[in-house]
């Protein structure tokens, strides 16, 4: 049997590796900001929902501060600037530049933490940044697009609130973490949502709703509970090398659902990136 931590944080994953096509689909007919505030603004209906249930205690001062740094992330940042760059990218792309999260994430756990890398984790992670970066210049018509950008903004918000919630998952409990964090971020998202309505209204398709409510409901909420579990048990660093999976589970699924094209580089690429993240990991 899986060790507690390591069956979360699978289960998390998993989750989470149909992030990016369900947003693909969302934002084919929904403005990206809509998706992003929006998936927030419902999964803190659902988490208001879940604290009142639990009677959670309130977080202190210093624990706010760090569900700030957790909401900036994965509640805010990391939700954007994916809905943003797939309005122009499409996933599969999307899941080879988001396969360096595992180096981001390790970064963030070891600096947060104070410990020192090694000369071979900073070498095997620059090689991963550098895979990433020449994939993005060469698929991209005249360089690197603004979508590329979006997605390398993503990564680096996404780290830091992995991080950061896996560490106060410690004494908070992964649950508790996420909902805290949505509840905290919900007069901002709200307002979002509200002018993005007024201004773009809700009109879509079948599929685009059906990418909205998982991207709200799982990738929002319900993954968050495993992983941030997981890390929580398991330790961030170790537990995030789970997250090896997740760009090639995102491959599989793009081709799958959208029917995207998964061509030689986008595939040597991944491997590429899923190498020099897997140094990381022994090199810490």
């Amino acid at each position: 049997m899986l060790p507690p931590g390591l069956l979360l944080g699978s289960l998390g994953i998993v989750g989470f590796s149909f992030s990016l096509p369900a947003t693909r689909l969302a934002v084919a007919d929904l403005d990206p900001w809509l998706v992003a505030f929006g998936r927030a603004t419902v999964a803190a209906a659902l988490a208001a929902v879940y604290l009142l249930a639990t009677r959670a205690p309130r977080p202190t001062r210093a624990q706010a501060r760090s569900l700030a740094i957790v909401a900036a992330g994965v509640v805010v940042g990391f939700p954007l600037l994916t809905s943003l760059a797939l309005e122009v990218q499409t996933a599969a792309h999307g899941a080879v530049v988001i396969a360096i999260l595992p180096a981001a994430t390790a970064v963030a756990a070891v600096g947060r933490a104070h410990e020192h890398p090694s000369r071979a984790f900073w070498l095997a992670a620059s090689a991963g940044l550098v895979a990433v970066l020449a994939f993005v210049i060469t698929q991209g018509v005249g360089g690197v697009r603004v979508g590329d950008l979006f997605l390398l903004g993503a990564v680096v918000l996404c780290a830091i609130g992995y991080a950061e919630g896996g560490a106060l998952s410690r004494t908070l409990g992964g649950p508790t973490t996420i909902c805290w964090a949505l509840v905290l971020s919900a007069p901002l998202t709200a307002a979002v949502t509200g002018v993005a309505i007024g201004v773009t209204g809700v009109h879509a398709g079948a599929s685009a709703w059906l990418g909205f409510a998982y991207v709200a409901v799982v990738s929002m909420f319900l993954g968050f509970f495993a992983w941030y579990a997981g890390l929580a048990r398991g330790g961030v660093a170790r537990i995030g090398q789970v997250q090896l999976a997740q760009p090639v589970l995102t491959l599989g699924w793009s081709a799958a659902l959208l029917g995207e094209d998964v061509g030689v580089a986008t595939l040597l690429t991944a491997v590429a990136v899923l190498a020099c993240v897997a140094a990381t990991q022994r090199a810490r």
